[in-house]
């Protein structure tokens, strides 16, 4: 037999004994292959650091490897005899040090796992792993019965996985457990035994969750619903899926941006540090590290294969476990295949125990075969028993396992590579929005109504800005040197700082000027050069509210949009696509180099379907009735609208009082604006369509279009006259006594006692039918927001509301009063459907775009009334009216015109005084306009409201061509 001695292997030899063979001769400790994955692991950590910047950590992980290439170097001289006292010496120091950390240690994110050492720091856990491992092996390498070899082995690992999970370090005690569960079955217990311990484990599994730390949970939770919200916990994983991707086969080190990528991967230099090779030097040095690893857990199962005896056999294949898991479970959550454990890559980790630890270790695993090598004739014939159990098919598996990430890696670059790296830029964007112009708002000419006043607002990323460019960008800015330097000094950590506001030419000089962290944004204030002619009409912008945010998703926070009126209606027409200047940023939001810049887009231009002309024509003559009418009350408010009966285009509406748009701003001019909301009148309504009141005789035309539709009392019919009507006892009374009339000529003296009977004949539903088939009792349909649809009553819906339909209810409808009002524009358009025997969609907006790819806005067609061929007597009757009756003014018109007059008690009227309405179509053979007006509290129809109509109608049919024609402004008129 071989003489067997005790301690290093380098102990002088023992002389031969009588009737012993000599000892044969020592083997070379060093096994070149398992050194060279040790060496290239480290080498790869090492060249990780280096590249992410951080040369102290590299300065200390060299001296960490230093030392454990020097414990290397002592235990590799190690013999087998030995291995009893240095376990358990390994295993005492460790848990003496694991209860030290839980008295005193560290504490980093919530775990307390170092202990300080003078200067330096370790984790006992990683050396309690090498602890455990070694007395596992001597525990369970014992010729003793196997329960108590199990029951051993648990005590023994009880000690520090419960110190460990008190620090609480759950991943740690993880390992720890997968150690203690792979030494149990290469050791040869019993599967009856191990499988039961094994579900045991994986029931109580959950209840570990509690022992992780919030952050850790969130790792778990994103792992298992799959997320990668970047704003939540899946935010690692989507940084390790960017960092794989950028790598590429050789690396991302060539893109400018590289290094700026590589800050936005978590734990890059410890848990995630395989991530972080590939990221830096691709696919080809992940696999090397991948390669590395398979190769030293194989050569460490080959030694232990060759081991001595069985203690020394489980010591390697332990640490080949040990190593296999390690591997697995990092490599595992570096893909995203697992929750990130906090389990490092061994050796490639940034970790001064862990790699100092694992070095010695490979020491001890070869001084052990070394020893079984010098013996080797000892171990012929040991019965496979003897070997650990499983261990080649472990290993199988865990190669296969490292080949497949390899594979998923390759795949995830192949299939998902584009995206990724896509997203790894976005994800360090920080981006100003650059406003758009607004379109400009036109007449059906091209004279501007709204348009965008701009200037430049000069801004900069202090951070970029360089020290030599700072006086050329004070000149450029007309601002003192000093100052500024001082302003970009104070606001180093700004991305977006305003240093001056300048007219446009200034703005494109700063721009072609291309100084690094200086860009320039157009600013623009709203203008209407109207003035308040059409205030309502087109209404107002200002910022987003929530409203405006919700109608128009695709708002940004703090853009301007249009608040009311067209502007409103229009507003993704005329708002534009802002464009955004961005700057690249660390994870803490600190600038690092100028982004793209992505040009704003002007919005498209709105053309109206209004003559500015006759706009101005229509509100001067709306004014002048307002300010001073002789022999009349003077009304509060009024409103007028003129319109193509043809096709609904709106050619003019007046509103008065009303406001300037430009006290809305922005900024808003507030005292502008109380003023304006305490001024009489409602000036912030649209009169035309949002004020409704009782139509009064204008209404008569109606009532006579329903009496031809329903036919009850023919039109040449002559009914009674008189000064009133008496229905039971109560009387109702004509404006002035007049004769018996048939209907045209009761249309024409708008006699009160014709239409008295009429309505009493044909009763409520013929005149309410006819009044919803000409758009009474519902908003119009024109595009204007906040339309009111008026009101008309019947008897159902007065009773719901709790009233009394009286016989005088039907009886003074005939007249246009009691449940019944109406907004101007719903005046205008039954005159303009009983003129042409068809119903349209009024409208303001015309076209939209530029020159030659203008787009017209499409409506729809006019609505043929279906009793039009009918209403021939009640047309003659408008004539009738506008030739020699209440609307006799009109014979002052070049044609031959229709129109109806109407006053209207009206209890909303201040002064008391009835409210004056004048609707009128011309010529009234085929019409092509339509005039009514509305003064409430303006007296007689046609000595107030007549009086804004003729003059209007007079300037129309002067200019009638250009009024209609579209194009360029006629010269006549701007």
């Amino acid at each position: 037999m071989l003489s067997v001695e005790r301690g290093l292997l380098g102990a002088r030899p023992s002389r031969p004994q009588p009737g012993r063979p000599a000892r044969l001769p020592v083997p070379r400790l060093l096994d070149p292959l398992a050194v060279g994955a040790v060496a290239l692991l480290v080498a790869l950590g090492l060249a990780n650091l280096a590249a992410l910047g951080d040369q102290a950590a590299v300065r200390h992980q060299l001296v960490v490897v230093v030392c454990g290439v020097v414990l290397f170097v002592v235990l590799s001289r190690w013999r087998t005899a030995g291995l009893r006292w240095l376990a358990w010496g390994c295993y005492g120091v460790s848990v003496l040090l694991l209860f030290a950390v839980d008295v005193g240690g560290m504490s980093v994110r919530g775990a307390q796992r170092w202990i300080a050492l003078g200067p330096f720091s370790m984790q006992p856990s990683e050396l309690a792993k090498l602890g455990l491992l070694l007395v596992l092996a001597l525990v369970l390498g014992s010729d003793r019965s196997w329960p108590r070899r199990l029951a051993t082995a648990a005590l023994v690992a009880a000690v520090p996985i419960g110190l460990v999970l008190l620090q609480p370090d759950l991943s740690t005690a993880l390992v720890l457990c997968a150690l203690t569960g792979t030494m149990l079955v290469l050791g040869r217990i019993p599967f009856k035994v191990l499988v039961p311990l094994l579900v045991l484990g994986a029931v109580a599994l959950p209840f570990a969750e509690q022992l992780l730390h919030p952050y850790q949970q969130e790792r778990l939770h994103a792992f298992l619903s799959g997320s990668t919200d970047v704003d939540g916990p899946g935010w690692a994983i989507r940084q390790m899926h960017i960092a794989l991707a950028w790598g590429g086969l050789t690396g991302g080190a060539d893109h400018p941006l590289h290094q700026l990528v590589g800050l936005y991967l978590p734990d890059r230099h410890t848990d995630l540090a395989f991530a972080s090779i590939v990221e830096q030097f691709g696919i080809l040095a992940g696999s090397a590290a991948v390669l590395a690893a398979t190769v030293l857990v194989w050569r460490v199962v080959g030694t232990s294969r060759h081991s001595r005896n069985r203690p020394a056999a489980l010591a390697a294949a332990g640490f080949a476990a040990l190593v296999s898991v390690e591997v697995a479970v990092s490599g595992a959550g570096n893909l995203g295949l697992i929750p990130t454990a906090g389990v490092p890559f061994p050796l490639l980790s940034y970790g001064g125990t862990a790699a100092a630890v694992h070095i010695a270790a490979l020491g001890l695993v070869l001084a052990l075969g070394a020893d079984g090598e010098a013996h080797r004739l000892w171990l012929r014939g040991r019965p496979d028993r003897a070997r650990p159990r499983l261990l080649r098919t472990t290993a199988v598996a865990v190669t296969a396992l490292l080949v497949a990430m390899v594979g998923f890696v390759w795949q995830l670059q192949s299939a998902q590579g584009s995206q990724l790296r896509e997203a790894a830029l976005d994800q360090m964007l920080r981006c100003t929005r650059v406003p758009a112009a607004r379109g400009e708002i036109t007449d059906r000419h091209g004279a501007l109504l709204a348009l965008d006043v701009r200037r430049h607002r000069v801004a900069v990323v202090p951070a970029l800005v360089r020290r030599a460019d700072v006086p050329t960008l004070a000149a450029l800015t007309a601002r003192p040197e000093s100052g500024l330097r001082r302003v970009l000094r104070r606001n180093r950590a700004s991305r977006d700082l305003t240093v001056a506001s300048l007219p446009p030419a200034a703005g494109r000089r700063v721009r072609a000027a291309a100084l690094p962290g200086v860009f320039v944004v157009p600013e623009t204030r709203r203008r209407y050069p109207a003035g308040d002619v059409l205030g309502p009409v087109l209404g107002w912008t200002g910022v987003a509210t929530p409203v405006e945010m919700e109608r128009w998703p695709d708002l940004a926070l703090g853009a301007i949009a249009g608040r009311a009126g067209l502007e409103q209606v229009y507003d993704p027409i005329l708002r534009g696509t802002d464009g955004r200047q961005c700057v690249y940023v660390t994870p803490a939001g600190t600038p690092m180099a100028m982004g793209p810049y992505t040009a704003p887009r002007r919005g498209r231009t709105l053309r109206l379907t209004v003559d500015l002309g006759l706009q101005r024509e229509l509100t001067r003559s709306l004014d002048a009735v307002l300010r001073s009418r002789p022999g009349q009350p003077l009304g509060d408010l009024g409103g007028a609208v003129l319109l193509d009966p043809r096709n609904g285009q709106v050619l003019a509406t007046a509103s008065r009082p009303s406001y300037d748009n430009r006290i809305f701003g922005p900024p808003v001019d507030n005292r502008a604006l109380a003023r304006a909301s305490r001024q009489p009148g409602s000036p912030m309504l649209d009169h035309v369509t949002q004020v409704a009141a009782p139509p009064g005789s204008t209404f008569k035309l109606v009532v006579a279009a329903a009496s031809m539709r329903d036919g009850t009392v023919p039109p040449d019919r002559v009914l009674p006259g008189g000064g009133s009507w008496t229905l039971g006892d109560h009387s109702f009374g004509n404006w002035m006594p007049l004769p018996a009339q048939d209907l045209p000529s009761a249309i024409s003296w708008s006699n009160n006692v014709y239409f008295y009977q009429l309505a009493w004949a044909m009763g409520p539903e013929p005149m309410i039918s006819t009044a919803r088939s000409l758009g009474v009792g519902r908003p119009s349909g024109i595009d204007l927001p906040g339309e009111v649809g008026g009101y008309l009553g019947t008897p159902d819906s007065v009773a719901r509301d709790g009233g009394t339909w009286f016989p005088g209810s039907t009886v003074i409808l005939g007249i246009g009063q009691g449940y019944l009002t109406v907004t101007p524009l719903q005046d205008a358009l039954w005159t303009a459907g009983i003129a042409t025997g068809a119903m349209v969609t009024p409208h303001l907006g015309l076209a939209y775009g530029e020159g030659r790819g203008r787009t017209s806005l499409r409506w729809p067609r006019p609505r043929r009334l279906p009793y039009a061929d009918r209403l021939g007597p009640v047309r003659d009757g408008m004539a009738l009216a506008a030739s020699s009756g209440t609307a006799g003014i009109l014979t002052a018109l070049p044609v031959k015109a229709g129109a109806k007059t109407g006053s209207a008690q009206d209890p909303s009227a201040l002064n008391g005084a009835p409210d004056s309405w004048f609707t009128a179509a011309a010529p009234i053979e085929r019409p092509r306009v339509v005039a009514t007006s509305f003064v409430r509290g303006g007296g007689h129809g046609v000595s107030t409201s007549g009086a804004v109509v003729l003059p209007v109608l007079q300037y129309f049919f002067d200019h009638e061509e250009e009024i209609l024609r579209t194009g360029r402004p006629p010269s006549r008129r701007r």
